[in-house]
């Protein structure tokens, strides 16, 4: 038997490699060349967050002094040098492959410049744009006795700048000054293209103030000027239990979200040794310093790509969602449910679907009641529109607000202060939990009784990301379903006595168990000789309870196939211990985001929607949900869907026993990849 350090792997290395396979997406030649440059920003926008949020905590626990291992066999302090070393090989590879794809896209005339390569004519109309745009909204900040270090925000961009006196002694010790460069101005500044060329040129911003960095000190001479960017800790430390009001205890951790402890330090290849040390000083970061040859990062590559006019032999094939045709031939949504389930895949169907919902329930007289969790919301939801001229419209509309979605708490603040001056009630969910349920509620009299419309869903009530993320997505009006729904909002909102669920699997009360229990189910078929399997995707495992039931269910030959996007702790294809699991993994042009749990049950299959990850924080800290799919049509369309991930050899790559992920060798002669099969969805839903 193979024998590992640990049985487990562990969870941050498991995010590296997560990003690996992104980068390799930016590497991949077969890609489009726009949307290679778009993975390129992808690497670096999860880097941030990494960095912020898990590498800041491993610091914190190391500055605290713990010295325990984790269940994967790493201290702190081992962990942060592993990673850091893997982290640090990354970038390495993520510049050059920058670089490449630059040299790919200066080929088809589109063309990232110095200002030094431009002509007299360009150069002309770039001393114009920055005299006249740029010069205004710059505010250099002097470092000295009379004046100390000013505050540096988190992942924005500086420039450091060493000057001389004109009149300055040989000897005389720089003066160091700091400059931000403005993020209300496009990174990316294009260039009048050259006499009888149809190159479309551009010069970085950053780039163009360093030309004329000298019009901002006068009587001193710039003689080095340095770009550098800093990443502080951003995780949120709440005092929930304590506070009299959680928005405005938010509100107070996110201005202190500023003045978080440094965690990363990034700075130009090559920077001035005394800038440096000034920076490494000031910071008091000794550590995780990246020297970058290239430009600071790449995340302005996104918008960069979405500027660009035309170039489509560049870019994906446009796909447009097409609106779930169940609706199509009524006017009447409600019709339509009471008759049959609905179900909606992501981004391949449209997300209009749900806005449309809400805005019929608003105006219709027969609703009473509109009930659902907000968790990230788009910057012009249509959603929270219609749940506002709903309330307007006298309904009872409940919200349950989650304040504490990472990075989106500044936009979820403002959008409950729109709901609440609408006339919602507006929830901040339990305290010590995130509500991170995907849920809506509309509850109607029809014919002297009341019926309950539910929709539960894998992804955010967002607008924007549901053309980018692939969920699932289920409108219902079963009656088992709705009872859930009601005594879920119930909890949530106020006091209510434990709930005896009939078909939800709710977290943090008894998720993992009914998953244990089906788990078990399977397990015990094994041990009797009959057929046992289960396939689950999601973007996240790494609950140790979770890993070792799916061990002991290995064990007992349960057939186990898991889609996990991002990190996977388990430690599959290990003899006498998980030979019976495979681990696969898909990244490819739609972030996958599907929940999708299928038992085999014995033949009499099961499938579960979720919007839970198998995570501790998401199993045991979040109020989660899991809804079964009752309607055997559509229960084999998920099954489909399922099975379309584990066909692909394209874009999936399998997880191995050493931690590491290989693609997936070919099948057949035509290559299956499953996001573009994904397509054919009307076709499996008889709307051919």
């Amino acid at each position: 038997m193979t024998k590992y350090l640990s049985p487990y792997v562990n969870r941050d290395l498991s995010w590296i490699e997560f990003n690996r396979r992104v980068l390799e997406e930016a590497q991949d030649a077969r890609n489009p060349l726009l949307e290679r440059a778009k993975f390129l920003s992808i690497v670096s926008s999860n880097m941030d967050e990494f960095m912020s949020v898990r590498v800041a905590g491993i610091q914190d626990q190391m500055r605290a002094g713990l010295t325990k291992t984790d269940f994967t066999g790493y201290t702190p302090a081992g962990l942060w040098k592993r990673l850091i070393k893997r982290a640090t090989g990354m970038v390495f590879e993520q510049y050059r492959s920058y670089r490449d794809v630059v040299r790919c896209l200066a080929k088809e005339g589109i063309c990232i410049r110095t200002v030094e390569e431009l002509n007299l004519t360009q150069k002309k109309a770039i001393s114009d744009y920055f005299h006249e745009i740029v010069f205004p909204v710059l505010t250099p900040m002097a470092v000295d006795q009379s004046r100390p270090f000013p505050l540096v925000h988190t992942k924005e961009l500086y420039l450091a700048v060493l000057l001389k006196r004109d009149e300055a002694i040989e000897e005389e010790e720089p003066l160091f000054a700091i400059v931000q460069v403005p993020s209300i101005l496009s990174r990316f500044v294009p260039v009048q293209g050259r006499i009888n060329s149809k190159k479309q040129e551009f010069v970085l911003l950053e780039d163009v103030i360093e030309q004329f960095i000298d019009t901002l000190f006068n009587g001193y001479t710039p003689f080095a000027v340095n770009p550098f960017r800093l990443t502080r800790n951003a995780d949120l430390t709440l005092n929930e239990e304590g506070a009299e009001d959680l928005l405005e205890e938010i509100e107070k951790e996110l201005r202190r979200r500023r003045w978080g402890i440094p965690v990363r330090l990034e700075v130009a290849k090559g920077m001035h040794p005394f800038a440096l040390e000034t920076l490494r000083e000031e910071l008091e970061i000794e550590d995780n310093l990246f020297e970058i040859d290239g430009p600071l990062d790449l995340s302005f590559l996104m918008r960069f790509v979405g500027s660009l006019p035309g170039y489509d032999n560049l870019r994906y094939e446009k796909m447009e969602p097409v609106y779930p045709r169940e609706f199509d031939d009524s006017d009447d949504m409600f019709e339509v449910i009471r008759q049959r389930d609905v179900l909606m895949y992501h981004p391949y169907e449209s997300f209009d679907a749900v806005n449309d919902f809400v805005l019929q329930a608003a105006y219709d007289p027969d609703v009473l009641a509109i009930k659902m969790t907000l968790y990230r919301v788009s910057g012009q939801s249509a959603l929270v529109q219609a749940l506002a001229k709903a309330a307007e419209a006298g309904k009872q509309v409940t919200v349950v607000v989650e304040l504490k979605a990472r990075f989106d708490e500044e936009r979820n603040i403002a959008w409950a202060r729109q709901l609440e001056k609408a006339g919602c009630h507006v929830v901040y969910g339990l305290v010590g939990l995130k509500t991170h349920a995907k849920i809506l509620l509309v509850v109607r009299r029809e014919q002297g009784t009341l019926r309950r419309y539910v929709h539960v869903g894998t992804g955010n009530y967002n607008d924007n990301t549901a053309t980018l993320y692939t969920d699932i997505g289920l409108f219902t009006s079963h009656p088992v379903i709705g009872g859930d729904a009601s005594a879920l909002f119930n909890e949530v909102t106020g006091y209510s006595s434990p709930y005896e669920w009939k078909a939800f699997g709710v977290a943090p009360t008894d998720l993992r168990e009914k998953l244990f229990r089906l788990i078990d189910r399977e397990r015990e078929n094994a041990l009797a000789g009959r057929t046992a399997h289960i396939i689950a995707k999601m973007n996240s495992l790494s609950n140790q309870d979770m890993i070792d039931k799916l061990y002991e269910a290995s064990q007992s030959g349960v057939k186990i196939d898991l889609i996990v996007r991002g990190v996977c702790c388990l430690r599959p294809g290990v003899p006498g211990r998980s030979e019976n699991i495979k681990v696969y993994s898909i990244v490819d042009r739609y972030l996958e985001h599907a929940r999708v749990m299928y038992f085999y049950n014995g033949g009499d299959e099961e499938v579960y929607l979720s919007s839970a990850d198998w995570m501790t924080r998401n199993l045991m800290k979040r109020i989660e949900l899991m809804c079964p799919v009752f309607d055997p049509g559509l229960r084999m369309i998920l099954i489909n869907m399922l099975r379309l991930n584990l066909e692909d050899d394209v874009k999936a790559r399998e997880l191995k026993p050493s931690g590491l992920y290989e693609r997936v060798a070919s099948r057949s002669e035509t290559p299956f990849r499953s996001q573009f099969e994904a397509k054919k969805i009307q076709l499996w839903k008889g709307h051919a």
